[in-house]
């Protein structure tokens, strides 16, 4: 089964994101207490997200979930 190309967008804009607020993996990790890994999972789309944990990584880039959907939904019109 093919894999939906919206993920590749949804994963771009968590990760411009991080970049923009100069944050990097393992200082988005520390912010949710969990391992360097568990961010560069989730970036590189081998782990999916729930909606509760990305509102918890949405707090811990500095913005509301509504900023990094309203990106995504920029990026894949």
């Amino acid at each position: 089964m093919a894999r939906d190309p919206r993920y590749d967008f949804f994963q771009k804009a968590l990760i411009d994101t991080r970049l923009e607020n100069n944050l990097t993996q393992e200082e988005v990790a520390l912010r949710l207490k969990k391992p360097q890994s568990y961010v560069s999972k989730y970036e590189s789309g081998e782990r999916r997200l729930d909606i509760i944990e990305l509102i918890d990584v949405c707090k811990a880039l500095g913005k509301s979930i509504y900023e990094v959907l309203s990106r995504f939904h920029k990026e894949n019109n």
